[in-house]
């Protein structure tokens, strides 16, 4: 079974925000040595804001290591240029899709202040799927997946609501599930162990976990970490899922875990040898 990380950040300058790891330099070689200790075989790079350099370092790791990472990069919407790059963004190294997570002050009004309207289109047009924070504007996410029918959507860290903890942390799972009837949404099981306020296994949200799993299935389903906010191993961030889960098990967990996030942005990896 391959075990592929649907969302890192690695940075090489910058504060990171909120719970991250509070340092000023997290490279690929770190997080590649944590990798090979947890067992994770490859990891999708999500590029973070608070580093400038962030994209760059990205493609570098990609360059280095072309099986282990991938990117889900950040085109600046509200500049005109991005119009003219998003046409040729996958022909970067390892450039599989974008990512927003709108969570800076100047960027929270960006999905409904029509400051993005050109990026659904777009990214739909060239075969990019967007990931996004989408928690505060799921009907909104509903109805632009409607009209974009080609658009791959993915909804980063569960649709949990940000600052909530246990089951205020899931207080809109009645909107996220009901959009799991769109077959262009899909969702990040991303930063579970943050969201509960009790020790692993984290027990108290794994029926939360259980209801979204149910409604999106095994392909629409995808494990991950952002590991470097996390408040256990990386080797528990796995174990939760294969483990402590009685209702994943099988081809499903095999899904989950990696094959189903590949499928999805359309990341051709290498066998890795028997």
């Amino acid at each position: 079974m391959q075990i592929v990380d649907a969302q890192v950040h690695i940075w090489s300058s910058g504060t990171p925000l909120g719970p991250h790891l509070q340092v000023s330099n997290y490279g690929a070689d770190q997080l590649l040595r944590e990798m090979a200790e947890a067992g994770v075989d490859a990891a999708l790079i999500h590029p973070p804001g608070w580093d400038p350099n962030s994209h760059q370092l990205a493609l570098e790791a990609v360059r280095a290591h072309p099986n282990k990472f991938a990117i889900l990069g950040y085109l600046p919407p509200e500049q005109p240029a991005s119009r003219d790059l998003i046409a040729a963004w996958k022909k970067e190294p390892g450039v599989l899709g974008l990512r927003y997570a709108l969570v800076r002050p100047e960027q929270k009004t960006w999905h409904d202040d029509g400051t993005m309207d050109w990026i659904w289109p777009a990214a739909e047009k060239v075969g990019l799927p967007v990931a996004l924070m989408a928690s505060r504007f799921f009907p909104l996410l509903g109805q632009i997946a409607e009209r974009h029918p080609g658009l791959r959507l993915i909804v980063d860290h569960l649709g949990y609501v940000s600052g909530g903890k246990d089951d205020g942390a899931f207080a809109k799972n009645d909107e996220l599930c009901a959009l799991a009837k769109y077959p262009n949404i899909a969702v990040k099981a991303t930063g579970a162990p943050g969201y509960s306020t009790e020790q692993y296994p984290y027990r108290n949200i794994h029926d939360h976990m259980h209801r979204i799993f149910d409604a999106y299935g095994p392909d629409r389903f995808f494990w991950g970490t952002d590991i470097t906010r996390m408040p256990c191993t990386y080797r528990q961030c796995i174990t939760m899922f294969t483990e402590e889960l009685p209702w994943l098990k099988g081809r499903d967990l095999e899904r989950v875990m990696g094959a189903a996030v590949c499928d999805w942005i359309g990341w051709q990896r290498e066998a890795a040898p028997k």
